[in-house]
């Protein structure tokens, strides 16, 4: 795997995870090339989204390095992921959490990250394909849940299946929110403007 470039970690992760050494640590063993196409590798360490097919994207790293920041995961916790994606967000939190469930709707996205995350003999990172369900239900609860993709809302089903405390970070209407779980209540900080694919069931 390529080295990343120490410019990248500096100018674009450092500064959106508020130097959180965990974090920068993960994407130093994570080369974000590695997940995007050949053709568009010379743009992996330019702090903009890419595609990979079928209408989806890789996020901006500074917007991955954000959301996982907000989201702190920790070594033993486990965390539930909406939109596998590239692989990319998956791969990072492998290095920050206990084990990563992720869950992507689109068969040939869902073969291409899984292969790719095996590829660098990551164990502890769990795939489904979606088939029209909310989330993981039959791994719940969870510390936490992540969506790598916008949403108008975030469904009551989500909130279920996140233990009492946990926190869920997802795009809701342009902005990052944070979601933290107190009992029955949900208490939400919203954040910057952001641009994701649709989330869609």
């Amino acid at each position: 795997m390529s080295k990343v470039p120490e410019s990248f970690i500096k100018n674009i992760v450092a500064a959106n995870c508020k130097n959180d050494k965990r974090i920068i640590q993960a994407f130093k063993q994570v080369a974000r090339s590695y997940f995007i196409d050949d053709a568009l590798a010379r743009f992996a360490y330019v702090d903009d989204a890419q595609p990979i097919g079928f209408g989806q994207t890789i996020s901006k790293p500074s917007t991955v390095a954000f959301m996982t920041y907000l989201l702190s995961p920790q070594p033993h916790e486990k965390i539930l992921e909406i939109g596998t994606g590239s692989g990319f967000q998956a791969a990072i939190l492998s290095k920050l959490a206990e084990s990563v469930y992720t869950v992507e709707r689109i068969p040939k996205l869902y073969a291409k990250a899984s292969d790719k995350i095996r590829k660098l003999f990551i164990k502890n990172v769990f795939f489904k394909l979606s088939l029209g369900e909310y989330g993981w239900p039959e791994e719940a609860p969870f510390d936490k849940i992540i969506f790598t993709c916008g949403t108008e809302y975030v469904p009551d089903e989500y909130f279920e299946q996140l233990k009492s405390g946990g926190m869920l970070v997802a795009p809701v209407k342009d902005k990052i929110t944070l979601h933290i779980k107190d009992g029955k209540d949900i208490n939400i900080q919203e954040y910057n403007n952001c641009n994701f694919v649709e989330y869609i069931r």
